[in-house]
């Protein structure tokens, strides 16, 4: 077993890994995709109840941040679910290192978060990832290396030896994040993860994901908290009522392509230069430091999505070639 990738491994170390297919994955290639992914609930005598998720199409890259963004009931936590294989679809398919979700055995490759950690409150910070370990057959020396490895990465070196009872709600997410990174996985799938830390411990969060797309690892998050999402992720997908809204690069969907945004030093905002912008900068003496679209921010964009999906029930993102969206 290598070591922890998180805490010893160089940026790039982990850049290629062998698919269960026998190929080479690189940074780029497809790692979780989707296609007509469909879960309805159903009541006791079988009638529909909810459509949980209709007919998402997306794929997602090794190497990147991805961000899968709704609010509370559009699809989220199911669309995780069905990738673990702890649901079944309804119509449609799912398939992760080229696996069909329902392969439980490419969940070693995988580490999740949940947004509610499911750990047992009478270990200690050693005894958990000791314990979860174990369950991926990892030797008691590389178990006690990778768990000393990770509770320094996680900052709580000094509360290895207390019950995870008396942990706060951020420590509890600490330690939740460190066992989900003890099997060195290739796809880490995180719900809301800075849930319940302070702006401290949320600024290291965001920098620990940052440093785990360095290291060539998948990162998909979920997150209530889009200034988050616009600070780490690289694309995003927003999902209302089950319905994929948005899809693409977080850069190019908060670009506010209506108005020009012009940077300069050096130069006072003259009339002149009001007037004329463009010949004027280096008329009086100025530089051009930036010329492009300012952006809007994640949030005022996942705002307007929300309010034109209610008013327009039905809407669905579809991709066209001149880029537009389809309704």
């Amino acid at each position: 077993m290598a070591e922890t990738a998180v805490s010893h491994s160089p940026a790039g170390h982990h850049q290629s890994h062998r698919s269960s297919t026998g190929d080479i994955l690189k940074v780029g290639d497809t790692l979780v995709e989707t296609r007509n992914l469909t879960k309805v609930y159903r009541d006791f005598w079988g009638r529909k109840k909810k459509v949980a998720l209709n007919a998402l199409d997306l794929s997602i890259k090794k190497g990147e941040i991805f961000g899968l963004l709704g609010p509370n009931g559009s699809g989220k936590t199911t669309t995780i679910k069905l990738l673990l294989g702890l649901l079944f679809p309804t119509t449609g398919d799912a398939t992760v290192f080229g696996r069909p979700a329902a392969d439980v055995r490419k969940n070693e490759r995988i580490g999740y978060l949940p947004e509610e950690s499911y750990l047992y409150r009478f270990l200690n910070a050693e005894e958990t990832l000791d314990f979860y370990g174990r369950l991926f057959d990892m030797p008691s020396d590389v178990r006690k290396k990778r768990s000393a490895d990770l509770i320094r990465l996680v900052g709580l070196e000094h509360d290895r030896k207390r019950t995870l009872r008396e942990y706060s709600k951020g420590m509890r997410q600490r330690i939740g994040l460190a066992q989900a990174l003890i099997n060195d996985p290739e796809l880490v799938i995180l719900d809301e993860p800075t849930s319940g830390l302070d702006p401290i411990g949320t600024i290291w969060m965001k920098d620990l994901i940052k440093q785990l797309r360095d290291q060539g690892k998948t990162v998909l998050m979920c997150s209530h908290r889009l200034d988050d999402v616009q600070d780490v992720c690289d694309r995003i997908a927003i999902l209302f009522n089950g319905d994929l809204q948005e899809l693409g690069e977080v850069s190019k969907l908060v670009e506010d392509a209506a108005r020009v945004e012009i940077r300069a030093t050096n130069l006072r905002l003259t009339d002149d230069l009001q007037s004329d912008l463009r010949s004027v900068v280096e008329k009086h003496g100025g530089k051009l430091e930036s010329f492009g679209h300012p952006t809007t921010t994640l949030e005022d964009l996942f705002r307007r999505i929300v309010e034109e999906s209610k008013a327009r029930p039905g809407r669905r993102y579809l991709p066209a070639a001149d880029g537009t969206i389809k309704s």
